[in-house]
């Protein structure tokens, strides 16, 4: 089993980053920064050119430092898509799946197994663009997945999704400042 899955789902609703801030302590303004980082990730995965052989680096033993070192640990980072029944439009059914999306990201958020969430801005038209992202701190991916799997607009078909194993600096938070 590799760290990741794509599985059929939904697509946000509410592409308001107050509302999303309000859930998750105003996560939406750290959307950019996981971007950021979902993309390094993404790229870091990516294969290399078989061409191209890798630089020779000389070694030579680090210099000492007196900063204390950095814990990491595993986090779970989740990359929602629009999924196959995502449409621009604006229907009670649409609406009532997004009031329920939202009640699932505070829900999690007030757990303590969300750590932020927020969505992307993307063009209306694109169907396959990202929708949003979760930063889980959960101990399995089964658990993520089980997570996931419970948001209203995966089982509607809104959302389709893919978890990364992340691993970050632990006791990594997000205050809402």
């Amino acid at each position: 089993m590799s760290g990741h899955y794509r599985v059929g789902a939904s697509q946000a609703v509410k592409r308001d980053p107050l509302a999303v801030g309000a859930a998750v302590g105003h996560a939406a303004a750290m959307a950019p920064r996981l971007l950021a980082c979902a993309a390094l990730l993404l790229a870091c995965r990516a294969p290399t050119p078989a061409a191209a052989p890798a630089p020779a680096v000389a070694s030579a033993p680090a210099p000492a430092s007196n900063r204390p070192a950095v814990e990491m640990r595993t986090y779970y980072l989740v990359l929602l898509r629009r999924g196959p029944a995502w449409s621009a439009a604006r229907t009670p059914e649409v609406e009532r799946i997004g009031a329920g999306h939202m009640a699932h990201i505070r829900e999690m958020a007030a757990a303590g197994q969300l750590i932020l969430a927020g969505p992307f801005d993307a063009d209306a038209t694109d169907r396959a663009a990202l929708a949003g992202l979760y930063l889980f701190d959960v101990p399995t991916l089964a658990q993520v997945k089980q997570l996931v799997e419970a948001d209203p607009g995966v089982q509607a078909g809104r959302f389709s999704y893919q978890i990364l194993t992340w691993y970050g600096p632990k006791g990594v938070t997000y205050q809402g400042r």
